[in-house]
């Protein structure tokens, strides 16, 4: 019965986010206003960058059949 009670405190943390409370939420949501305010502030930006963009460039396909050694 122990571990059933530790699994419960430990879905109450906020690793959970489908969890939290309306509290909880409107703290964190406060919380990054704050940040992003005192962001701007002190001479940062924020640049909007367009959907089709990604991080990671398509490669190449790497041919791989036969790769092993027997």
């Amino acid at each position: 019965m122990k571990d059933d009670q530790y699994s419960v405190r430990v879905k109450d943390s906020d690793d959970f986010g489908e969890e939290r409370s309306i509290t909880s939420r409107q703290r964190a949501r406060s919380e990054l206003s704050a940040e992003v305010e005192a962001f701007l502030a002190s001479g940062g930006a924020i640049n909007e960058i367009a959907p089709d963009i990604t991080a990671d460039p398509p490669r190449k396909p790497q041919p791989k059949y036969g790769s092993r050694p027997i």
